[in-house]
Formats: C-alpha cells, sequence, structure tokens
C-alpha cells in the first residue's frame, strides 16, 4: 500500500518471455512447459480461455492450483495428496524457489513452469496471452481463432490499457484501498470506464473488430467474477453487472460462447476471495448468492452481427480433467 491508502500492484518477479524467434533463452517447445493457473484467479482466467481458444491443450499442460492459500503460496488442495500430479509440488512458490532460492516477490498465477526442470519460467501475465498468440502459432489448432490480429494492435492496446488500470486493477483498488479518497478515485474510475465501455458496446458486439479479440478476454474476466465478488467483497456497488444492460448482455453473450463460460468455476471464485481476503472479510464465511442461471438467459447481442471466431471456428470440448460444474 503506498501512503495515500491507495492499492499498488506489486511488481512481477519473472518476467521472462517464451519465444520462437530465440529473442529469449526459454524457446517454444511442445510439452516442455506446464502452465500453472487457478480457476479463482482472474489474470490466470486469461491464459486459461486463451489456451482453449487457440488450442494449445497438446503444446502445454495445465495444472490448477485451488482457491485456498495461506502465507506460503497457491497450493494444490483439490488434488490428490494436495499435490500437482505433473511437478510433484505441493506449494508453487517450491517453483518460484526452484528458479531462485531467494525468490522473495510475489508467488502467483498464472505461471509457467520447465516440466524438467520445476522452475518457473515466467509470470508476466501481461504478455502472457500475447505471445500465445503470436509465439506458439505452430501450434495453435486448425480453426484457430486470430486473437490479435496484427491490423488492430495498436486499437487493441490501447483498450486494454485503460481496461486494466480502471476496471482489471480497478476492482481491487476500490476493494484493498485504506482511505476513504482513494476507495473514491477508485470507484469513479471505475464507473466511470464502465460507462465508456457500455457505450462502445452498445453498437458493436465486440470491443475491436468484429471477431473476439485479446481485448474482450481481458474485460470479460473481471465482468464474469463482478456480482459474485466485486460488487459487495470490494465494494465495487453502484450497480451490479446485471443491472448495466449492456455489458450484462455482452459478458453473457461470450459467457456462452465456447472457451468463455466453460472455464469458469463460481464456487472456486468465491472461495477464494472471501475466504482468503481476511483484511477485507475477518468472518471468512462465504455467501451462498448470487443466483446463477440468469448467466445462460438469451442476449440477443447476434442482432448486432459479428463473427465470435471470424474466419475460425469454435473450440472443441472441453478436456477431461479441465472441466468445471456447469451453472444450474
Amino acid at each position: 500500500m503506498a501512503d495515500t491508502g491507495a492499492f499498488v500492484r506489486a511488481p512481477l518477479g519473472v518476467q521472462e518471455r517464451i519465444t520462437a524467434d530465440g529473442s529469449s533463452p526459454w524457446p517454444v517447445e511442445a510439452g516442455r512447459y506446464r502452465l500453472v493457473v487457478a480457476r479463482a484467479c482472474p489474470w490466470a482466467n486469461r491464459t486459461v480461455i486463451v489456451r482453449r481458444l487457440l488450442g494449445l491443450e497438446d503444446a502445454f499442460s495445465m495444472g490448477i492450483a485451488g482457491p485456498l492459500h495461506d502465507e506460503r503460496s497457491w497450493r494444490f488442495h483439490n488434488d490428490p495428496g494436495n499435490t500437482d500430479p505433473v511437478l510433484g509440488i505441493e506449494y508453487l512458490g517450491e517453483a518460484y524457489r526452484a528458479a531462485d532460492p531467494d525468490y522473495s516477490a510475489g508467488i502467483t498465477v498464472p505461471a509457467m513452469v520447465e516440466v524438467a526442470s520445476g522452475k518457473v519460467v515466467s509470470n508476466d501475465f501481461a504478455n502472457m496471452t500475447l505471445d500465445f498468440s503470436t509465439q506458439w502459432t505452430a501450434f495453435h489448432r486448425d480453426g484457430a481463432p486470430d486473437l490479435y490480429p496484427q491490423p488492430l494492435r495498436a486499437e487493441i492496446d490501447e483498450v486494454a490499457e485503460g481496461i486494466y488500470h480502471d476496471v482489471n486493477n480497478g476492482v481491487y483498488k476500490c476493494g484493498f484501498a485504506t482511505t476513504q479518497e482513494a476507495y473514491d478515485k477508485a470507484y469513479a474510475a471505475l464507473f466511470s470506464r464502465l460507462d465508456l465501455l457500455a457505450d462502445r458496446l452498445a453498437t458493436r458486439r465486440y470491443l475491436v473488430g468484429d471477431t473476439i479479440t485479446e481485448a474482450d478476454v481481458r474485460l470479460w474476466v473481471t465482468l464474469v467474477r463482478f456480482d459474485a465478488v466485486y460488487h459487495g467483497h470490494f465494494k465495487c456497488n453502484r450497480q451490479k453487472l446485471s443491472e448495466m444492460p449492456v455489458l450484462w448482455a455482452y459478458a453473457r453473450d461470450l459467457f456462452q460462447t465456447p472457451g468463455f463460460g466453460d472455464t469458469i468455476d463460481f464456487a472456486q471464485i468465491k472461495q477464494h476471495y472471501y475466504g482468503v481476503h481476511h483484511q477485507v472479510n475477518p468472518s471468512g464465511v462465504v455467501p451462498l448468492g448470487p443466483d446463477l442461471r440468469n448467466w445462460l438467459d438469451p442476449h440477443d447481442r447476434a442482432e448486432l452481427g459479428g463473427r465470435p471466431f471470424g474466419d475460425g471456428t469454435p473450440p472443441g470440448p472441453v478436456r477431461e480433467g479441465e472441466r468445471v460444474p456447469p451453472v444450474s
């Protein structure tokens, strides 16, 4: 926390890149890495969605940490024996310390881990999904969409930058503010940005161009958690998402699109936020609501046109072992 009481996200500790052109120490290589995520985390959720949309399941496996953790880091408490079956570790922190025994920065997901050495290679969530789109092309599935098309990259980056500061990180700035002034500022920026995004999406199905892009992935992971955790837990309570007609329809449209809703486990999302953030929710009590069935309501967004996957096709069924409970 800064002296103003404003939440400041800690810098990442392992910002290496995995590249196809030899520009980093870590080459693109099928089977070499394991992506470690948590269903609860929006930053990790981005990588789960993009991996699935691009069909990278055979290029690198995925380990899923449970929603609860302590000062020792994310833990694989939903796996048999509380151990990741590929990496053989109980806590993700073990992979960070394998890379650097003196590692002291944040132990975060998503993280790419080299399987053979057990070392974290990167936790650079800002670039990880962009690299999936641009560096891992040799392993994209047939019909994979172009989530970061070259002609639209400048616009995608600009839209995503505002989303990051005011929405993705903005909900955390609200929730972890320790002064009224810091909270008020973050709250105003959050809803101002959401209003701008609603105006943008009122006449277009997707944020940039007429297909799903990286920008949509980045916005959606916050929207899908909004009513379940951010509205109450983080005091982002001007309105619920379900009370913002354009954004609510947009979020439902993507939820019902293969690759999005089938990555979401609302129970784990709530368990994490309400069960781990003791400074915000000291009791650790997890709310039973909200009712989730309305995520499957009609959205009528197809009337705006657009082609979800462009010239590509939807991803196939979710892999065994990576399925989430259906909304009911």
